[in-house]
């Protein structure tokens, strides 16, 4: 079955000014990144390329076609040029008020695809910049690349989603872990513990991954299970999400806080190790034992199969967990980096 990236014009291959209108030259700017990415999806994928664009009032006094077709025809030819054809283009003419079935987000202009037994539909895209392109996807059924991030996209598209979801659920506990290498920091998380969900939030939001966490325990008994069966549920999950690896980065380092010098340095090679350096003055920090922060990335390391060594200095033991979980969270999003025009697997053993 066939694949097809939906592909929006203004705002995603081009820029869209502020009067929304691409009528001139003088207003014509492509996005960084568009044409290289799309010319890369054309070479090493077999999707089907399909232009899907309102613009509003086309062919009326606001909107002549002799300024649209110019334009528009030169964007054509330039990705033409570096070998982007398009293998259809759908333009919507109508005002938002119109409320046309054929405008986006609504799907009128694609439903000869959607209802095609010869594509697969949950397995294409529609690639946009705007709300409208989201919910535009969500209406067909595929996914939905957003721009802002040209090369993020085409490595979703080339590669793969980067997301996974773990269920653990024992006589102590019951947790949910979801994750998107390839988010923007998103967070929920509610473990019982307030100070371990501060500190979980730092993995998500600086290693810019979208982490959702559940977990209900024993809290009753203590913290120990709650703590140790969330980091194996994570490292579980990190791990589901990496995939075969291939094109990561596979290791990472990072940081300094505040009074603390912190260092995390890990790599994703399939041998889970922990080297713990950091020690603390109080039994406490919030509402978490200090003795079960080793535990909590030993635990990690085993689940994830990664080897890690932390380090960590300062006087301010707040700040120096803190920091810990900031380096993992900055080390992460240096590791699971994926390069797509390097796709192979970074070990000379040819596994990991």
């Amino acid at each position: 079955m066939k694949k097809i990236l939906f592909i929006d014009r203004d705002g995603t291959i081009i820029r869209e000014p502020a009067d929304e209108q691409i009528d001139s030259f003088e207003k014509l700017q492509f996005v960084p990144r568009a044409i290289s990415n799309l010319v890369f999806l054309r070479q090493h994928t077999d999707y089907e390329f399909v232009m899907v664009s309102n613009q509003d009032g086309l062919g009326t006094e606001s909107f002549p076609e002799d300024t649209f077709w110019p334009v528009h025809n030169f964007i054509l030819d330039t990705l033409k040029g570096e070998g982007v054809e398009f293998d259809d283009i759908l333009i919507d003419r109508h005002f938002p008020e119109d409320n046309a079935p054929t405008r986006k987000p609504n799907i009128g202009l694609v439903e000869k695809y959607i209802n095609n037994p010869e594509y697969d539909i949950k397995g294409s895209f529609v690639i946009g910049d705007r709300d409208t392109d989201r919910q535009f996807a969500e209406n067909i059924g595929c996914g939905f690349l957003q721009i802002g991030d040209w090369d993020k996209a085409a490595a979703i598209a080339y590669g793969g989603e980067r997301t996974a979801e773990v269920k653990r659920t024992t006589k102590e506990t019951d947790i949910f872990v979801k994750v998107d290498l390839d988010g923007n920091g998103h967070c929920d998380i509610q473990t019982g513990l307030g100070f371990f969900d501060h500190m979980l939030e730092q993995i998500g939001k600086h290693g810019m991954i979208d982490l959702t966490i559940h977990t209900k325990g024993d809290l009753h008994v203590d913290e120990h299970h709650t703590i140790e069966d969330t980091a194996l549920a994570l490292g579980e999950c990190l791990l589901k999400a990496l995939g075969d690896k291939r094109g990561i980065e596979r290791y990472g380092y990072a940081l300094p806080m505040d009074d603390s010098l912190c260092s995390v340095c890990l790599d994703f090679g399939g041998r889970p190790w922990l080297v713990w350096d950091v020690t603390f003055q109080r039994c406490y920090i919030g509402d978490v034992p200090t003795e079960m922060f080793m535990h909590f990335f030993k635990s990690l390391s085993d689940a994830a199969k990664m080897n890690l060594n932390i380090k960590a200095e300062g006087e301010n033991e707040h700040h120096k967990i803190e920091g810990v979980f900031k380096a993992l969270a900055r080390a992460l999003k240096m590791a699971v980096r994926r390069d797509i025009y390097h796709y192979e697997l970074p070990s000379t053993k040819g596994a990991l």
